[in-house]
Order: structure tokens, then sequence, then C-alpha cells
């Protein structure tokens, strides 16, 4: 039997008349990194805010850890650590003292210095009132209060926004160290390398709603190939004008092609002009992402 660590089923959030998500069914397993992407208004922080019991769902249900993330939510964020998209902060308290009391409410850390080596590694000052800080800094704090009582799940809304690289890079190393001692990630970014980079299985929500949930490799690799065929003598233009198939770029002797289906007809029109050379080039998870948001050529292939 799977052990997910989040689960939920038919999830929907109404504002009024305006849908925020509708009928999610996510299934996030015990110690893997899943990446939530969608754009701005997709629906990707009302999920993570149900599953805080920030806000409460229309209809459906979640669970984190097993347990009812409304009846028992304080349970759950025991568990939870927690960066949100837009932070709130003390402007007067200075973030060592934050972080001191932060470390006062929560459960199970047994390292009350541990926020220290954070920031440390993040190179935040914590003597400087939080009033004062760069929304860069502003991140780390929420970085190191998300990071620092070491729990069992890690909530992460667009955790390196505002960062330099450097600092992104860092970010991202602290996630993988993370999981690997055993924490599960949940997070969404609309930086989509480092998703490919760190994350086991990915989501992807459109409109509300979750139109993809696939392993990195396997989304890459299946839904969109890219192949240039290079001829002994050239197709015609119109050549390849098979469904699912957009022809990409040519030259004298060579066709690009971007291919989600029907790939036995691109090669065996491809042989009726004889083909000297196949070469497959590299589609990003970028690419992936925007031919399910119908901004790729060929239109929406959800």
């Amino acid at each position: 039997m799977t052990d997910y660590v989040i689960e939920t089923h038919n999830l929907s959030v109404y504002y009024g008349k305006h849908r925020g998500i509708l009928n999610v069914n996510l299934q996030v397993e015990k110690g893997e990194v899943f990446g939530f992407l969608g754009p701005n208004g997709a629906g990707k922080t009302t999920t993570e805010r149900v599953l805080l019991d920030i806000i409460r769902p229309t209809a459906g249900e979640a669970r984190i850890f097993g347990k009812d993330c409304r009846k028992d939510g304080i349970a759950v964020r025991d568990r939870v650590g927690y960066l949100p998209g837009e932070l709130s902060l003390y402007d007067n308290m200075r973030a060592r003292q934050f972080f001191q009391m932060y470390y006062s409410l929560q459960k199970g850390n047994s390292d009350p210095t541990y926020w220290k080596k954070l920031a440390e590694r993040l190179d935040l000052d914590t003597g400087r009132r939080m009033r004062e800080y760069s929304r860069g800094n502003k991140q780390k704090v929420g970085i190191v209060a998300a990071f620092m009582n070491k729990p069992d799940l890690l909530i992460l809304d667009e955790p390196t926004g505002g960062l330099d690289p450097l600092v992104q890079q860092t970010v991202m190393e602290m996630v993988r160290e993370a999981n690997k001692a055993g924490a599960t990630v949940f997070f969404s970014s609309h930086i989509l390398p480092e998703v490919q980079a760190v994350c086991d299985r990915v989501g992807i929500i459109r409109d509300g709603q979750l139109v993809a949930t696939e392993r990195v490799e396997d989304l890459v690799a299946q839904q969109l190939k890219r192949l240039r065929l290079t001829f002994a003598e050239m197709p015609s233009a119109d050549a390849f004008a098979i469904d699912g198939v957009t022809e990409i770029e040519r030259d004298d002797q060579s066709v690009l092609l971007e291919i989600r289906d029907n790939l036995n007809a691109v090669m065996a029109t491809g042989v009726n002009h004889t083909i000297i050379n196949i070469e497959t080039e590299t589609v990003t998870l970028e690419e992936i992402f925007l031919a399910y948001y119908g901004k790729g050529n060929g239109g929406n292939h959800v």
C-alpha cells in the first residue's frame, strides 16, 4: 500500500462565484519531492492554503500524514514547515528574536541553534529589524523559518522568489538535503529548470484543475519529442503536415520537427525521401509546460 503524505479527494474551493480549484485529486508519496506547476491564478496557493487549514474547502477533503487537515490541523502543522508566497513579518522585530520565538512554539526540534546555521548559510544578518530587509532577505527569513524545525513535510510556495542565483542554488541544495534526511517536499515554482533538477514528480494545474501528474523524466520523454532529420532529397514544404507534428525549421538538407503524436507517420514520410541522419534534441520541462498550456506551436494539448 502506498504511503501518502498528502492526499486530496475532489478538493474544490470557490470564492463566491469564482472558482479557486475544482476537484483536485493529489497524492504525494512519502519521501518524494513533488513540484506543483501552474501560472498565477491557476490554484497553486489555494491548494496549499487548504492543506494547512488557512482556508476551508467548499467541497472535498484533504489529508496530511493520514490526518484530516481540518479536524487535526494543529497536529498536522506541528510536522510541517511552510513558506508562504506572501510573507507577513513583524517589522519591528529582529530576525533572531523572531526565530527564537518561533522555535519556542515548535515541537520536535532538539537543536535550538539550527536556525543560526541556516541563517549563516543564507548570509542573513539576523541582528537587523525586519523592516530594514530587502525582499530577498525577507525571503531568507521565511526559508529559515520553514526549515529550522527539520519538519517531516516542507510546503514551499515559490521558495526562490526574490533571491539572487547563488542563493537560489543554496535553497535547492537545502531542499535536496532535507529530502535526503527523510522529509517530503511539496513546492510550487515558476523556475522550471530548478523543478526539473530536484523533483521526482510534478503536477500541472490549469484553471483550478489538475491536468497532469507525471514523473519528470516520463513527462519529458513521452509527451514531446524533437527530431532533426537530414535527407538526401529534401521533402516538400507540406510533407510533414501531419496531426500532432509541427515543423520548427528547415535548411537545405534537414528539417527540425516537434512531435506529439504520429511518430510512425513521420518516419514513413521521411523514409520516402531517404533519411541519411536522425538527431534527437532535448526537450525541457518548460517547453512541456507551455505545450500543456497551449502556448507552444500546435495549440492546446491537454
